[in-house]
């Protein structure tokens, strides 16, 4: 059987492990503008597991094939991922998880994320189920306040799934509640999820402002964009199964009607020019449900975005 052609070859990439061959640190060592930080589960309900446990490790896999081409023009940034000629960030492996214990993950994140913060790194996280970014953004205490622009087809206002408040259905109900949280965007939300009428109401009565994904699909992105207040703090809270299972079906509920990869980046760098992007995570790949490797290309592409995004934050170079 003939071996399937690889294009990193073609280009000069190795072997590597880490994020496009990013170098490697330790969170208590990192330096740069950012850091890439593995999280595969911090609270899975009982019924499902940890889930998406291999989601980060696939994810570095799709960005493989292009560790050599880090001072290529990239087009969608519009210049080189690091603009200043320097490579700015760091992959800081994955948080330390135990499956049996949900509590030990939560503070383990929590910690890892905060400690970066306070290294002033922004953290780029991979999950991992979609419970990882409440410990992720309770790492924010202090911080504020933030904005979370939440990038997802689910709201995630359930007060509790199975007995489980910090669960995937909940991320956002659990947002609200944190001191350092001042606003939430949530957008492209469509078809049918977990939420009841009930939820949605809770949201809209919370102050969150709701763009679903037919509204962006009519009105583009600029409605999305006048609602995140002008040099904020933002926070992106990027769940794949926003995008449309063409391009993302590595996801636990695919449903038609989803964002376009271009769609998506155009919110990323608008949210960048309105405020300040302080950290991104990215959640529930689900490694086995991929085809042909799609989704995970599509994963690393959304990631790398977000770094370059950072990287020209950093250096004062608009995308």
């Amino acid at each position: 059987m003939r071996e399937e052609p690889q294009i990193g070859a073609m280009f000069g990439a190795g072997d590597v492990t880490t994020f496009m061959g990013l170098p490697a640190a330790s969170v208590d060592g990192a330096d740069g503008s950012a850091a890439i930080l593995g999280a595969t589960t911090a609270t899975p309900y009982a019924s499902v597991g940890a889930y998406c446990r291999g989601g980060p490790a696939a994810i570095r896999a799709g960005a493989a094939p292009y560790a050599a081409n880090l001072a290529h023009i990239d087009f969608d940034l519009g210049g080189a991922i690091f603009p200043d000629g320097r490579v700015s960030a760091v992959d800081c492996g994955d948080v330390d998880i135990d499956e049996s214990d949900s509590a030990g993950n939560r503070d383990r994140i929590r910690a890892a994320v905060a400690t970066l913060l306070d290294r002033g790194l922004v953290p780029v996280v991979l999950g991992g189920d979609d419970s990882v970014p409440i410990p992720v953004l309770e790492a924010y205490a202090g911080r504020g306040p933030l904005t979370i622009l939440q990038i997802d087809a689910h709201i995630d206002w359930r007060d509790e799934v199975q007995g489980e408040h910090l669960g995937l259905s909940s991320t956002m109900r659990r947002a609200s509640e944190m001191e350092h949280v001042g606003r939430i965007v949530q957008v492209g939300q469509r078809a049918i999820g977990s939420a009841r009428v009930g939820d949605h109401a809770d949201a809209v009565a919370a102050g969150v402002q709701f763009v679903s994904a037919r509204e962006l699909a009519t009105g583009g992105a600029g409605p999305v964009l006048d609602l995140i207040p002008a040099g904020s703090d933002v926070f992106i809270a990027f769940d794949v199964d926003a995008l449309d299972p063409t391009t993302m079906p590595a996801v636990i509920g695919p449903a038609p009607g989803g964002l376009t990869y271009l769609q998506a980046v155009e919110l990323m760098a608008g949210a960048a020019e309105r405020g300040r992007i302080v950290g991104f995570d990215l959640v529930e790949f689900l490694a086995e449900r991929d085809q042909g490797g799609i989704g995970a290309l599509t994963a690393a592409r959304v990631v790398t975005f977000a770094l370059g995004l950072v990287a020209r934050q950093a250096s004062r170079v608009s995308p």
